[in-house]
């Protein structure tokens, strides 16, 4: 966090001196101590997200390929007339516990072209799908894999 307030310091700034960079150091040395002390924040939760960041950066990469490729999907049941989608719901469990994971899996099907989540209650989802071959596999997808290693990490991290 204090590195995002440093370099939004300097990016609003627009050039950087020596001057520039000692006074943005401060402030953005006082504004990580105030989030540390007022919003429950900590060096120890800076410290998972340095660990995560690998994990997010190939969360985002297969994200935006399930993207492409659910457009993709998409673009063919439109433009085909001779294909006729065939929509459908889908129920699955997962094993995240977390709310956040589960969450971001919810938002992440919510993105794919062709998919909504209608309902998450507990660990049980709900899909809406445009066809069925987008919900193929829905409960193994690499979203689920992902997003189960992150937890795993986290929870690691909270019991050291």
């Amino acid at each position: 966090m204090f590195l995002l307030f440093f370099l939004v310091w300097l990016i609003l700034n627009g050039k950087v001196t020596a001057e520039i960079c000692a006074f943005g150091f401060v402030i953005s040395a006082a504004l990580f101590a105030f989030i540390c002390r007022y919003m429950d924040y900590s060096l120890k939760k800076e410290l998972l997200l340095f660990r995560l960041f690998p994990l997010l950066v190939q969360y985002f990469w297969v994200l935006v390929k399930e993207i492409v490729k659910a457009n993709v999907c998409v673009m063919k049941i439109i433009l085909s007339p001779e294909l006729q989608p065939e929509p459908a719901f889908v129920y699955f469990d997962t094993d995240l516990k977390s709310g956040l994971f589960q969450v971001m899996l919810a938002n992440s099907i919510t993105l794919t072209p062709g998919t909504i989540t209608v309902s998450v209650e507990e660990n049980h989802f709900y899909v809406h799908c445009l066809d069925r071959e987008l919900a193929e596999g829905m409960e193994e997808s690499v979203f689920v894999e992902l997003l189960e290693k992150m937890e795993t990490e986290v929870e690691r991290w909270n019991r050291s």
